[in-house]
C-alpha cells in the first residue's frame, strides 16, 4: 500500500468513467479500474479489475479480491441507458436490467465493499447519477421517452439519501452527482459537454466534500440539483 488514498470505479473500460480514472491517476491516486472486460485505461498507478454489476457473484469476487484493502473513494459509474422510445415500447426485462444495473448495483458494491470503505481515512461514496432522475428538473429541458433509465437514476438518488442516513455515523460521506450531457456512447450525437470537462468538474467536487455534504444532489459545475 502506498498512503495514498485510492479510488475504485465502477464501467471503467469507456467514457466518463475512463477520463475519471485518467484524471485521478495523473492526480497521484492509485486507481483500481472496474470494468466486465479487461479494456480500462492504462497508465501508472491504474490496477484493473473485473467487475460484472449485473452479477453478485462478480460484486463478492471482486470484494474477495480486495481483502481488507482500504478504499478511500468509490465512484459508482457503471450504467446504462434501456430502451428510449417512451411509454409504448416499455419492454419489462429491459426495464429491470435498467433497473439492476444503475440503482440496485451501485447498493450492493457499497454492501459488498463497506469494510473496505471503513478502512479509508475519509471514505466517499459518489454515485454518478443525472438530473434526468429529478422529479424537479429531469423534463426541463428534453422530452426523450428514457422511462427505464429516468426512473433508475431517481430511485438512484433515493439510495444516495437512504446511504447518507446509514453511513454517516461511519464518517461516510454519500452523494449524486449529474455528470451534464457528456459527449459518450450513452450521450450521443447531440451532448454537449465534453469528457475531460465533466470529470474535472466532477473531481473537483468529490475533492472537497466533506460529511456536512453528505446527501447533497451536485452537477459537475457544482451547481446543486433538485431533488
Amino acid at each position: 500500500m502506498t498512503g495514498q488514498p485510492t479510488v475504485l470505479i465502477t464501467g471503467a473500460s469507456r467514457g466518463l468513467g475512463r477520463e475519471l480514472a485518467r484524471q485521478y491517476a495523473a492526480a497521484g491516486w492509485p486507481v483500481i479500474a472496474c470494468a466486465r472486460a479487461a479494456t480500462a485505461p492504462d497508465g501508472e498507478g491504474i490496477e484493473h479489475r473485473q467487475l460484472d454489476v449485473a452479477d453478485m457473484g462478480s460484486i463478492a469476487a471482486l470484494a474477495a479480491g480486495l481483502g481488507g484493502r482500504p478504499i478511500d473513494l468509490l465512484i459508482n459509474n457503471a450504467g446504462i441507458r434501456g430502451d428510449t422510445g417512451g411509454l409504448a415500447t416499455i419492454d419489462p426485462d429491459d426495464f429491470l436490467e435498467v433497473m439492476r444495473i444503475n440503482a440496485l448495483a451501485p447498493l450492493l458494491i457499497v454492501q459488498a465493499l463497506l469494510p473496505n470503505l471503513l478502512a479509508g481515512e475519509r471514505p466517499i461514496v459518489a454515485n454518478i447519477s443525472s438530473r434526468a432522475g429529478s422529479l424537479a428538473e429531469g423534463t426541463l429541458d428534453d422530452d426523450d421517452g428514457d422511462y427505464a433509465y429516468r426512473c433508475s437514476k431517481a430511485a438512484l438518488n433515493m439510495a444516495t439519501v437512504k446511504l447518507a442516513q446509514d453511513l454517516r455515523k461511519h464518517g461516510i460521506a454519500v452523494l449524486s452527482l449529474h455528470p451534464g450531457w457528456v459527449k459518450t456512447d450513452m450521450g450521443g450525437e447531440g451532448a454537449r459537454i465534453r469528457v475531460a470537462e465533466s470529470a474535472i468538474g466532477l473531481k473537483a467536487i468529490i475533492d472537497g466534500v466533506g460529511l456536512a455534504d453528505s446527501g447533497s444532489f451536485r452537477a459537475f459545475d457544482g451547481k446543486q440539483v433538485s431533488w
